[in-house]
């Protein structure tokens, strides 16, 4: 079994999970990490939040109480008894109009106190869940982590079994357990006939995973120098192979032409001699065969362009590679790119949201929540913003915010 660039894709894949940059691993630690952040910045906002219901709940009661109070005295005076002084100080004190405006207002400011602590309690409730759903992730990724770890030990286990010589499992052992690391069937079956039945492939690119490791690389450095090694290999293979041209069988014995031998067969002719005869070779014209054209294989080309990018294209799933494809733009994936690294965004914004890649209206949208006081990171936090909207559902919804008097800058971007 040669080192074809399908079987060296399936062995990066798989020796990538063998690693301590397992691509799983990798992304529970940025999940484990996203749900810690989400945990301190929630638990930061229910004390605020708690501290203004307080506040707010304190207020309320003040106002109820000293304009209770301040309705009662008002009550008790009659201005007319007090209209000698007042007059003569110049002092306009009307004791009926205080009434009516103390009557008219403060049930409206006593309600729009309870408005604005009926939305606090709100959004405290909304804080709480999203707090509570970051420890409970938090605690599932833990669970999670241990299994992936025991499936990993597993992985390795099968691996050193299989180079060595001493394989006893059964097909059905191997492709179980990849099928909890979101291998497809036929990348089981492959891999499971790769460890059951090693050649050169494997034992040739482990001893080069194991050289490169002993350098102090990491897994992803070795599995892109394993890449490369076998890239140059392919092509010597393809420069070393003889080209054995394709003659008619009876052109044998017949000397070799510039462009085409005669036209015309001519009957051999025969010629008696003492001790024996010869005979004429044949001609026959042989038309140049048209050459095949080179099919390219998406996927390799968009790995290619991904790794030209900067993105990893082992940080993506088979179905991710394929939704890429269907909406297949080089120049806007390369684009989008580019604004990201431009806004030092990290690059895994894409990693779980992949229509980012493609989308043609990234940077209209960045540019405008930008423009609005929104910073890159706090975008690159919250990236369901640009997936919720298109340039003109996200323009219209600031426009809302600004006709209601809200400062988009000071509303989150989870509210949008």
């Amino acid at each position: 079994m040669m080192l074809t660039n399908e079987i060296t894709n399936l062995l990066d894949k798989l020796y990538n999970l063998r690693g301590e940059d397992s691509v799983v691993l990798k992304e529970m630690e940025k999940e484990r990490v996203a749900a810690e952040e989400t945990k301190e910045r929630t638990s930061n906002e229910l004390v605020a939040l708690q501290a203004k219901i307080n506040e707010l709940s304190k207020e309320e009661s003040e106002l109820a109480n000293q304009g209770s109070k301040l309705m009662d005295a008002l009550s008790g005076i009659d201005s007319a008894e007090f209209s000698f002084v007042l007059e003569r100080l110049n002092i306009d004190f009307n004791p009926e109009e205080l009434r009516n405006k103390l009557s008219a207002k403060l049930p409206e400011t006593i309600d729009k106190v309870v408005n604005e602590t009926k939305k606090a309690e709100s959004e405290l409730v909304s804080v709480e869940e999203e707090m509570n759903t970051a420890i409970t992730t938090i605690e599932e990724l833990g669970i999670r982590k241990d299994a992936a770890l025991s499936n990993q030990a597993k992985l390795n286990e099968y691996f050193e079994l299989a180079l060595n010589g001493n394989i006893n499992i059964t097909r059905d052992s191997i492709t179980s357990l990849l099928e909890q690391f979101d291998f497809s069937e036929e990348e089981q079956r492959e891999a499971a006939k790769i460890m059951m039945f090693p050649e050169d492939a494997l034992y040739d690119y482990d001893a080069r995973i194991r050289e490169a490791e002993s350098s102090g690389k990491s897994i992803s450095e070795v599995i892109a120098e394993a890449r490369d090694y076998t890239k140059t290999l392919t092509d010597d293979l393809e420069i070393s192979t003889p080209v054995i041209e394709e003659r008619n069988p009876i052109e044998v014995n017949a000397p070799v032409y510039e462009e085409y031998v005669r036209e015309e067969v001519v009957e051999p002719q025969v010629q008696e001699y003492t001790e024996y005869q010869t005979v004429e070779p044949v001609y026959q014209e042989v038309e140049p065969q048209p050459e095949e054209p080179v099919v390219v294989d998406p996927k390799e080309a968009l790995k290619a362009l991904m790794a030209d990018c900067g993105l990893d294209y082992l940080d993506f799933t088979n179905s991710d590679l394929d939704q890429i494809i269907a909406n297949y733009a080089e120049d806007v994936l390369r684009k989008n790119v580019e604004l990201a690294k431009k806004n030092n965004m990290d690059l895994d914004i894409f990693t779980d949201n992949i229509a980012l890649l493609y989308d043609k209206e990234l940077e209209d949208k960045i540019n405008r929540l930008i423009s609005v006081g929104k910073a890159p990171l706090d975008i690159y936090l919250n990236p369901n913003v640009l997936l919720k909207y298109d340039f003109a559902g996200l323009n219209n919804t600031i426009n809302l915010l600004q006709i209601n008097g809200l400062d988009p800058r000071k509303v989150p971007l989870m509210a949008y």
